[in-house]
């Protein structure tokens, strides 16, 4: 459903304008939920249970879904698709175009999925034609204060993105990801699943599912076994993690020999393929060698 027609507070002073028009457009069903000092395009389409803020810019082609709220001063451009029960805090800048020198214009755009929290100063870019033409968010995300998500970065669900997390563009993030304050991640990069960075890790190379990281630039520092306990893994299952970052970190194997030993073992029985499956798949993605 439209949200309503764009104010014309910024021509003639009549901000009262969009309030009427968002009652008129909904049938009355969004009228108090969007701030008659916000400014929202007529092609936007917001569920009528969207709340928008005061001085908060929603543009031309963005979908948001019910449940969700926009705070004062938050900017959303499209093209966007944003699902259900989504907040932006204020001065979030959502959906921008590309800081890519090479982006001409191209229709590109924005997918994030529900339950997201965008904190306060946020920015997310839309894709380039030059990859997929999309960047994507996925569902669940914590994603504190001044973090930045480049063109094309594709973040997983699950994930925590401490404060001022930076992520150049065509970053990859695996599901369950806690990337530490201050964690900058360099192009093309990924980062897997069940991952935890430490505050102030520049990562310049791939860091594979359920390794630890930390340091400029970053180094492993085993699994993160705290965090795979609280998501339900057993102790069987983060022994067999264990055992597979010391074939991967502590016996001398190159990358493609490490992975042949993983792939045996995780043919040993169900847990071991469980558990394993996941890192083969990640390492078979590696583009940049992995952090050591």
């Amino acid at each position: 459903m439209a949200a309503g027609g764009e104010s014309t507070s910024g021509a003639d002073g009549n901000a009262g304008s969009n309030a009427d028009d968002n009652a008129s457009d909904s049938a009355g069903t969004t009228a108090g939920r969007i701030h008659p000092t916000a400014i929202v395009d007529r092609s936007a389409e917001l569920d009528p249970s969207v709340a928008v803020g005061p001085y908060a810019v929603i543009g031309a082609d963005v979908q948001i879904g019910a449940g969700s709220s926009v705070a004062a001063h938050a900017v959303i451009e499209g093209p966007a698709r944003i699902g259900t029960n989504n907040r932006f805090y204020s001065f979030c800048a959502i959906g921008g175009e590309p800081q890519d020198k090479k982006y001409a214009g191209e229709r590109t755009q924005l997918e994030i999925g529900d339950g997201n929290t965008f904190r306060e100063y946020v920015t997310v870019n839309r894709g380039t034609a030059l990859d997929t033409g999309v960047t994507r968010v996925g569902d669940d995300n914590w994603i504190m204060a001044y973090v930045h998500i480049a063109h094309d970065c594709q973040v997983g669900s699950h994930t925590v993105l401490a404060n001022t997390v930076n992520l150049a563009g065509h970053v990859k993030i695996g599901d369950w990801a806690v990337l530490g304050g201050y964690t900058g991640v360099h192009q093309f990069c990924k980062i897997g699943a069940h991952v935890m960075t430490g505050v102030g890790t520049v990562v310049l190379q791939d860091i594979p599912t359920y390794v630890m990281a930390a340091g400029n630039s970053a180094a492993a520092h085993g699994i993160n076994s705290e965090g795979l306990k609280r998501r339900g893994f057993t102790p069987q299952d983060i022994a067999i993690i264990r055992r597979a970052y010391k074939t991967l970190y502590r016996s001398n194997l190159g990358l493609d020999d490490a992975r042949r030993e993983l792939a045996s073992a995780a043919s040993a029985d169900a847990a071991s393929a469980r558990c394993l499956t996941p890192l083969l798949a990640f390492l078979d993605s590696v583009t940049r060698g992995i952090v050591r």
